[in-house]
């Protein structure tokens, strides 16, 4: 949980057991957070450095946990900070668009208007060969193409060439018949998936150098998106991606999770049927008995069956929790 406002997952772990403890030395804790001493060590430093801890005199040297409230106050007030820092960026970029912003390029520049369903692929397709370091995507339904052909083919050569790729699901597109799947894939091919609520709009990010954002037209995708050219505003783009990513909740059938995650490893159930994760990821995107009877091919009952079992493996009391709980244990 204290992702949110900056707190690594070692951090985390140590952080909490700390805090049930009063008082501990590395030795003391070294069993309950499952990192070697040098790791803890150093964790111990940071949790020093950042005000969560104390490290007390004497030997064998002691630390002291500050007390959650007061940590928690402190940590939002500056996570706030940032997110104003953000804001009033953004409030500026109608402005600093028709600068050069140093680009050299002229304002009218700074955006291109890429139209075609045929330039638009070649575009994707440019942006992908000529990244060097990473590619980062938000995505969110409605889509030109059918979302369920994904591109599996192209993160894994991203991931030969050494490329990260980072993408932002919409939780509404877990809810299309096969999606889930597709995505899976992707994250076999070496992509790092997480899922958030209400992702704003759709967009590849290359680099730090160019975004091509899709044009919403009446609430539907037009043929046609903007090419976003080193700017203030591909800079805001970039920091919005970064600020979602956060906050979003990892897509991992390792265990290995994004943000916030559980102090111990979460329990993985023996078997899960690939209707299961269909099932998790139409429950993560919000699908109805009715629409996931549908697309399953079961009877309501059968359905309230199922979500009625994944809610009990996970504690959760709603079926949206059910599905969130799932995927943040890397079960999808």
């Amino acid at each position: 949980m204290w992702h949110v406002v900056g707190v690594s997952e070692p951090e985390e772990r140590v952080y909490e057991a700390l805090t049930r403890r009063g008082q501990a030395t590395a030795t003391d804790l070294l069993g309950h957070v499952a990192l070697s001493r040098a790791q803890l060590s150093r964790t111990l430093g940071r949790l020093v450095d950042r005000g969560l801890a104390t490290r007390l005199s004497g030997r064998p040297t002691r630390y002291a946990a500050t007390p959650p409230d007061q940590v928690a106050t402190v940590l939002i007030a500056e996570r706030e900070r940032e997110l104003l820092r953000l804001r009033t960026h953004a409030d500026q970029l109608a402005k600093e668009i028709r600068r050069s912003g140093g680009t050299g390029r002229h304002p009218a520049e700074l955006v291109e208007v890429i139209e075609g369903g045929a330039n638009l692929r070649a575009t994707l397709v440019r942006l992908q060969r000529e990244a060097k370091v990473q590619i980062r995507g938000m995505d969110r339904p409605p889509y030109l193409d059918n979302p369920v052909s994904g591109n599996s083919e192209e993160t894994q050569q991203l991931a030969d060439r050494g490329l990260t790729y980072r993408v932002i699901y919409d939780r509404s597109a877990l809810a299309i018949p096969g999606r889930m799947a597709e995505i899976w894939r992707g994250i076999q091919g070496g992509e790092r998936a997480r899922v958030a609520s209400n992702v704003p709009m759709k967009m590849m990010l290359c680099d730090d150098r160019l975004a091509l954002i899709p044009v919403m037209a009446a609430g539907q995708l037009a043929d046609a998106a903007y090419l976003v050219h080193p700017s203030s505003l591909l800079s805001a783009v970039s920091e919005l991606f970064e600020a979602i990513w956060e906050r979003a909740v990892a897509i991992n059938r390792t265990g290995v999770r994004g943000g916030a995650a559980a102090s111990a490893a979460d329990e993985h159930p023996d078997q899960l049927s690939e209707r299961d994760v269909e099932l998790i990821g139409l429950l993560a995107g919000g699908a109805t008995d009715e629409r996931i009877a549908r697309t399953l091919g079961w009877s309501v009952r059968t359905v309230h069956r199922h979500v009625h079992r994944i809610m009990t493996a996970v504690g959760a009391e709603t079926r949206f929790q059910a599905g969130m709980e799932a995927v943040r244990r890397g079960w999808v």
